[in-house]
């Protein structure tokens, strides 16, 4: 793997910027943004991309923030959301940290992450420990909610120790074949070599839902690693945490994850292909 290193006339900045799409997300926003500005390390820039929201008037208090701006677009999607986002940061900046809105950071995360990045040339991306968190009761659930995304033997991805209750496992360092896309903090750098196009950098087809597993792929696929670091801690209130929470996912979604893991295995191919198809087709037509 080759890694361009910047020009002698280019100034490249330490900081960090974070790019945060919402869809109806006036209920965690706010919360996930303080969490931010109450860090040790706070962001250098922070871009909030609204993809079709019902109302957005929320938006315009966030405005006011320093180094903060707001683009309001119709409902483009979590990953192209996040590539206008991404498009907006100022070019000088080293770090971005894609974040969901109902992720919340430690006072430590952003600090600890650019350690992790400052000191493994060849890590791509650092993963947090992510913890569940009950949003109406304001606390921490106790179980985490991923430590870094793997996949079965038989081809199906899933976040590793999600419902698992929050003890000491997984508290060591580890190379991931991918890494939720709630907490993705990035190399500008590895961004840039893998994007499809000039500042595209999620997959734009993928309109919800695995996103993040393709990028991984496909920085791995130019040679980068993407790391777990269980220094590196957030809150997430996913919005389902079991089996039986998942079924409550509207059909059309579950649709849309089906299939989207079809088209992860047609970019990148695989015999793990056969799986992603049997999954359609029992949620398309046996709505599984």
């Amino acid at each position: 793997m080759t890694h361009t290193a910047p020009m002698e006339d280019e100034v490249v900045e330490r900081g960090i910027a974070v790019v945060i799409v919402c869809h109806n997300a006036q209920r965690d926003l706010e919360q996930c943004l303080n969490s931010l500005a109450a860090g040790s390390l706070q962001p250098t820039f922070t871009c909030v991309v609204d993809s079709g929201s019902t109302h957005t008037a929320y938006l315009d208090a966030l405005a006011k923030r320093p180094a903060t701006q707001i683009i309001r677009k119709g409902n483009i999607g979590y990953g192209q959301g996040n590539n206008i986002g991404f498009a907006a940061c100022p070019l000088d900046i080293a770090y971005v940290l894609f974040l969901k809105p109902d992720c919340f950071v430690w006072p430590d995360t952003l600090a600890q992450a650019l350690q992790v990045l400052d000191e493994n040339a060849t890590v791509a991306c650092v993963g947090a420990r992510l913890g569940g968190y009950e949003r109406g009761r304001k606390q921490a659930s106790g179980l985490l909610d991923s430590t870094g995304v793997v996949r079965s033997w038989y081809g199906r991805w899933y976040d590793r120790g999600q419902g698992e209750t929050d003890t000491v496992q997984y508290q060591e360092p580890e190379e991931m074949p991918a890494l939720c896309g709630a907490f993705l903090c990035c190399r500008r750098q590895a961004l840039e070599q893998v994007a499809l196009a000039p500042g595209v950098i999620f997959d734009p087809a993928f309109f919800l839902y695995k996103e993040d597993i393709e990028l991984g792929l496909r920085l791995r696929g130019a040679g980068w690693r993407l790391l777990y670091h269980p220094q590196v801690r957030a809150w997430h209130c996913r919005g389902w945490n079991s089996s039986r929470q998942r079924q409550s996912v509207p059909y059309r979604l579950r649709v849309m994850a089906a299939a989207n893991e079809v088209r992860l295995y047609c970019r990148h191919p695989s015999v793990y292909m056969l799986w992603a198809l049997a999954k359609y087709l029992l949620v398309r037509y046996g709505r599984f």
